[in-house]
């Protein structure tokens, strides 16, 4: 039992602190506390008597303790009663002269134990203030008194003495005190508690007898295995003449009460009572949550009192909202969602109110990724730029840290898209938002492709087209030149070379001269759309950098050659210069 108690506190005491250092609030309290308890001791007395046990007995106690907030300073009074037990076999017992001793003479005294100590407390309790959990740690002084035992036979006249400890006088014992309590306050200033203790009191000091000449004595008992009797071994007693500096210990149960006397106002219960709002941003069409969307709370004098982003699941929770008459709004990518009201008259005690805010516009919202091309790599901070292919509308907006960006496109619209960061050479994408029914869908998803442009890396232009044997540009080609042509623009002090490449059909020196002629060509349509032909290079490669095994002679098909035919740009590199 003392052995389970003692564990429990070890443990309590390593998650209550932990606790401790984890609470954030602090209940604002300042006040004394009076505790008066009673409870039961179970003593552990080490002073290597071997037939004498130590029985549990009543503690009555009292602490007082003053409370800052969680911490606070306290002392303990403790006055601990029980007795010894003499545990010496008299049943079967003869001395040495075979002579069975029948009849014995008992002397048993009560002790008495007290202790003064002080320390430091620490307290933990519920929001309501009613249940409190306490640690109370203690150094300080004890005495102990009495628990003298002998035990003689009386059965002879020799009166032979079996069994002895003198006892205990000794005061101003150095101890120390840990104690755990459980406080339930029916009232704000009155409860009922529970708890448990460890004492220990360090080198306790044993009487010697005087007359005796001697702390503790006992003799020596062998048993007879044939007639089962306990034989006394001898009529010399086995002494102990030094006193034992030992320690001793207990733990204890108790109940008690406690009684708050404040010395400093104390928050009331008024100010415990919490009120919050949680705003939940919806769609009206798709019923969809809505992440990411701005919401404020404003007074009657439009003032903003709260003010914050609803979360993945399109929620924002607002705590410690003072009861009154509010209106709260929405704004998602520019756009304001239809406000409602939170009336005074629905905020009750503790309790959460839920409103919803409506996105109720009819455009769709384009969400969109920028990612380095063929991986999934966000890129952050690029400019990108919306165009609505009917030229009435240009929009710009730069992606977040995961690469994201949003922009909101009307129905039943077409739109270019491309991105813009220095390095980087992006893809052009295409939207059509007739294909969405605004009923179902609000979100439209797109990625944006961008391609590392470091200087020397060749990177495929798309969709560069010739007629056979020709090489000016085709109509659709241009839409990719016109990409590299903003690529340029967005990075102007750069250089560029555009290469043209062949399959290995035909000779050559005419794959040569046509890859040339093609490169030509579009270096001519760069320069005609503003770009200085000075940061310009056209190269053609001809057959000379082929990407496959399709070479002279080699058996290939159409898609196989297809591969080889190709125009590429790549970042010039700047000479370096010599020292």
């Amino acid at each position: 039992m003392k052995h389970k108690i003692s564990v429990s506190l070890t443990v309590f005491c390593f998650l209550f602190f932990n606790t401790i250092q984890s609470q954030e609030k602090k209940s604002g309290e300042k006040y004394f506390q009076i505790s008066p308890r009673i409870g039961i001791d179970f003593p552990t007395y080490d002073n290597n008597t071997p037939f004498i046990n130590y029985k549990s007995g009543l503690e009555f106690g009292i602490s007082v303790d003053h409370y800052w907030n969680w911490f606070g300073l306290g002392a303990d009074f403790d006055y601990i009663k029980n007795s010894p037990e003499s545990s010496y076999a008299t049943k079967n017992l003869i001395n040495s002269g075979a002579v069975p001793l029948t009849s014995f003479a008992l002397i048993e005294d009560n002790i008495t134990r007290m202790f003064y100590g002080i320390g430091p407390d620490y307290r933990y309790s519920s929001k309501s203030k009613r249940f409190v959990i306490e640690l109370n740690t203690r150094a300080g002084l004890g005495s102990v008194k009495g628990g003298k035992t002998q035990l003689n036979e009386t059965t002879t006249a020799d009166n032979q003495l079996l069994n002895y400890h003198a006892g205990y006088d000794d005061k101003n014992i150095f101890s120390v005190k840990g104690q755990v309590r459980f406080t339930y306050f029916f009232k704000p200033n009155f409860g009922l508690q529970i708890g448990a203790y460890y004492l220990r009191h360090f080198d306790a000091v044993e009487n010697v007898d005087t007359n005796l000449g001697f702390a503790a004595a006992y003799q020596s008992v062998e048993i007879n295995p044939t007639t089962n009797e306990n034989v006394l071994t001898a009529d010399n007693i086995n002494k102990r003449e030094d006193a034992c500096h030992c320690d001793i210990s207990s733990v204890g149960v108790f109940v008690g009460l406690s009684l708050k006397i404040p010395t400093a106002k104390t928050i009331k219960q008024d100010d415990c009572i919490q009120h919050g709002l949680t705003i939940t941003a919806k769609d009206k069409f798709t019923k969809e949550i809505l992440p990411d969307t701005d919401v404020v709370i404003k007074n009657a004098k439009g003032e903003i009192i709260k003010s914050g982003k609803t979360n993945s699941f399109g929620a924002v929770v607002f705590e410690n909202v003072v009861p009154d008459d509010y209106t709260i709004e929405g704004l998602l990518n520019s756009v304001k969602l239809e406000p409602t009201l939170a009336k005074k008259s629905e905020f009750k005690p503790n309790k959460t109110i839920q409103k919803e805010i409506i996105y109720s516009d009819l455009n769709l919202i384009l969400k969109g990724t920028a990612v380095v091309c063929n991986t999934k790599k966000p890129i952050s901070n690029v400019i990108v730029t919306l165009k609505n292919q009917a030229g009435t509308e240009e929009k710009t907006t730069v992606t977040d840290s995961l690469g994201q960006f949003t922009f909101p496109i009307q129905p039943k619209s077409k739109y270019l898209i491309y991105g813009k960061k220095e390095n980087y050479f992006s893809q052009t994408e295409t939207v059509t938002s007739e294909e969405y029914d605004r009923n179902v869908t609000l979100f439209v998803k797109v990625k944006l492709c961008l391609e590392e442009a470091d200087c020397g890396k060749a990177i495929t232009l798309k969709n560069i087209l010739y007629d056979l044997d020709k090489y000016f540009i085709r109509e659709e080609s241009k839409k990719e030149l016109n990409r590299l042509v903003q690529f340029m623009v967005d990075n102007p002090g750069v250089k560029v070379e555009v290469s043209s490449h062949t399959d290995s059909r035909a000779s050559f020196e005419y794959n040569q001269v046509l890859s040339q002629n093609r490169a030509n060509a579009a270096v001519d349509y760069l320069v005609s759309q503003g770009i200085d032909r000075s940061r310009l290079k056209g190269v053609g490669y001809g057959e000379t950098k082929l990407l496959n095994e399709c070479a002279d002679g080699v058996n290939c098909t159409e898609e196989q050659h297809q591969l080889n035919r190709r125009t590429e740009m790549k970042v010039i590199c700047p000479e370096k210069k010599n020292n």
